[in-house]
């Protein structure tokens, strides 16, 4: 054979071979490449398989700050009256039983001139009983007189218990029958974190229908956030849990606590619980009344994951790249496809909600080096 004729030929046999290479790329559906062993090696490509992970899953949901209530004392007024001094400033230290403000009450004499007139007429319906007894012994006064003033004694007895109970209420704080003064004294240790009087202030007293609260004292080393946990969600929730929460006051700071207290029922018309987190507060940053986003850890469970590193985001679409496995021709079909997972969580794992299955062979590294051959 001629050398020309054999050069032609081999020219020929390649580029039958080339062809061949070419409907084979060109066979791939979209979406799709496929790569040799030894370009998988240079690519850095590495595959995992799909399978149970246990995730550390949370609860995301909205709280509050609030007093441990027995840190605090709620100071209202028993009496009505007019201020006529306060003794402490906002923010100021105090001790139980310490004086807070001083109101001028006619309440005050009159309990006590009630106590007084209560204790007089008991001691004379008692005298009049006495004595009436004695004349019935002797068959001079009649039953019916003897029943009136049993009757007397009787209510005089009761008006004494009645006016001796109000004054009793009186009773937290300190009171001066001369001055007519009433003086508001604090609850417990603590500091005054609201006071809500001035000087010449008229008040109404609680026992007159009155709900104005005067001071706010208590401790705020230590609070509670009170959070919102749906019911579907509640078996999942356990004391002892861990609780992080964030502040619109402090974006980038978090607090860390931990559950002490589940309700033992539901709002009926939110159908939530309330969860009490306990939170150390000594720096004073979370203040009562503060909103919360609250995130509580949860039982964790065993769900399909794959890593994050899998993950490849096309614009608003995700995707993973499965590995088919080594083909006739010994080069792996890789395809692209679309998957939903749940990337809110903190962790290695992203849980799969749909768009692969246990047992699927997934990239882990190297997806957008895939990417870039299709």
């Amino acid at each position: 054979m001629p050398a020309a004729l054999f050069f032609a030929l081999g020219a020929c046999a390649g580029c039958k071979v080339a062809s061949g290479s070419t409907l084979h790329e060109s066979a791939l559906p979209p979406g799709e490449v496929a790569l040799s062993v030894e370009e998988i090696r240079q690519s850095s490509v590495t595959v995992a398989t799909i399978s149970d992970q246990d995730i550390d899953d949370t609860l995301v949901t909205s709280g509050r700050v609030a007093f441990e209530d027995i840190k605090v004392g709620h100071v209202f007024s028993p009496v009505t009256g007019r201020i006529v001094r306060i003794d402490v400033e906002l923010g100021a230290r105090v001790k139980a039983g310490q004086n807070l403000a001083i109101i001028e009450s006619p309440d005050v004499s009159q309990a006590s001139s009630d106590v007084a007139r209560a204790n007089a007429d008991l001691v004379a319906a008692e005298h009049a009983l006495q004595r009436e007894r004695e004349l019935l012994a002797k068959n001079a006064t009649s039953q019916k007189d003897y029943e009136v003033a049993e009757d007397a004694y009787r209510q005089a007895r009761a008006e004494k218990m009645r006016s001796a109970q109000k004054a009793f209420l009186f009773r937290a704080g300190a009171v001066d029958a001369v001055t007519q003064g009433y003086s508001l004294v604090a609850p417990l240790d603590g500091e005054v974190l609201a006071r809500n009087l001035s000087v010449g202030s008229e008040i109404q007293g609680q026992y007159s229908g009155g709900t104005q609260e005067l001071f706010t004292v208590g401790e705020l080393d230590e609070v509670w956030v009170l959070a919102d946990v749906y019911e579907v969600d509640l078996a999942r929730v356990h004391t002892g849990s861990k609780c992080v929460v964030r502040t619109v006051a402090y974006r980038n700071k978090t607090f860390e606590g931990k559950v002490d207290w589940v309700a033992g029922m539901l709002d009926p018309t939110t159908r939530t619980a309330k969860v009490r987190c306990t939170f150390a507060n000594g720096d004073g940053l979370l203040k009562p009344e503060m909103y919360t986003t609250a995130t509580i850890s949860v039982a964790p469970h065993k769900v399909p994951a794959l890593p994050r590193t899998a993950l490849l985001h096309l614009g608003a679409q995700t995707v993973v790249f499965l590995d088919h496995g080594a083909g006739p021709d010994g080069r792996h079909a890789f395809e692209r496809v679309p998957v939903a997972v749940d990337e809110a969580l903190d962790g290695q794992w992203a849980p799969v909600l749909h768009g692969l299955n246990p047992g699927d062979v997934v990239v882990t590294q190297g997806a957008e080096t895939l990417e870039s051959k299709i």
